[in-house]
């Protein structure tokens, strides 16, 4: 796992390509009835990267990709754009930091990743909204998407 710095050009190479595979990832999963709260295709890109690259990386493309995403199709709505934003910033640094610290991929601690930051993201979205449905859905509608973080991101980190 490779920990890049704000001063490389690679970090802003891969969060260019991070960003860009959250805009073309999501119009595929869009193809399925509820795809995108489904399989939640920007956390799967933004887990794999900071636990791939870094939480730098990640934590730009967190930032960026809901922005433009927004701007290029007009989703996520501009009404859940802050709370998803957030969610992804918890997910980059929670992810990235984990890297760190265990300097290994296992299915256990990268579920662990998702579980702490969906709690952290959920108090976030509370204290933003006064609501957590959006996390709530993160669990009920969103398995698939939290297993495909999960397994995904191991076979990527496996294969390194």
């Amino acid at each position: 796992m490779n920990t890049l710095a704000f001063n490389e050009v690679r970090t802003y190479f891969w969060s260019a390509v991070f960003i860009l595979s959250n805009l073309v990832l999501p119009q595929l999963c869009h193809l399925i009835p509820q795809g995108g709260v489904m399989l939640a295709p920007l956390s799967f890109v933004i887990m794999a990267g900071a636990y791939t690259f870094g939480w730098k990386p990640a934590l730009i493309a967190a930032v960026l990709s809901p922005l433009v995403n927004h701007y290029a199709t007009g989703m996520p709505a501009w009404g859940v754009l802050q709370v998803m934003t957030l969610k992804l910033i918890v997910l980059a640094l929670v992810a990235g930091f984990a890297a760190q610290h265990f300097r290994k991929a296992t299915l256990p601690i990268l579920a662990g990743v998702v579980v702490s930051a969906a709690v952290l993201g959920g108090l976030g979205e509370l204290a933003l909204t006064g609501g957590i449905a959006a996390t709530i859905a993160d669990f009920t509608i969103g398995w698939p998407g939290i297993l495909l973080q999960i397994a995904g991101t191991y076979l990527i980190c496996s294969k390194r």
